[in-house]
């Protein structure tokens, strides 16, 4: 019985995946907000995620048991988070567009969120816990 491989897990290991890795991005632009020509990065996932779910149109999904089946619907498979870099934008006269305000909003934000994911994972674990068991 697979009870941690079912799509809200997969949705929350991505999501949670994808916080660390803005931890990581909003840092090194922090790092580098005096930086001449330093372009700022930033993480995409939540934006990948809605437009590889669809527009709430549910689609029947066949299950696979074995690879030599075939596939029926569409796949939701949960798509990786990904690294962009702006070159578009300048903030400074040495052509650096980091905003340091902006960057640390952001990195609070970021800890709200992966705080959020992995509190809303320890429930869901909780309450499988308690249904296995039978008691709280």
């Amino acid at each position: 019985m697979n009870l941690l491989n079912g799509p809200e897990f997969s949705r929350l290991q991505g999501a949670i995946n994808a916080a660390e890795m803005r931890q990581r991005v909003i840092s090194n632009n922090i790092a580098n907000v005096d930086t001449p020509k330093f372009k700022r990065s930033e993480v995409l996932f939540e934006s990948l995620l809605e437009q590889n779910m669809g527009s709430g149109n549910s689609q029947f999904i066949g299950r696979r048991t074995n690879a030599r089946h075939i596939p029926i619907g569409q796949s939701s498979s949960i798509p990786d988070a990904k690294v962009i870099t702006d070159e578009t934008s300048v903030m400074n006269n040495d052509v650096n567009n980091v905003d340091i305000d902006r960057e640390m909003s952001l990195l609070a934000k970021n800890q709200l969120n992966y705080n959020y994911y992995v509190q809303q994972l320890n429930h869901d674990i909780k309450m499988m816990r308690i249904g296995i068991e039978g008691r709280a």
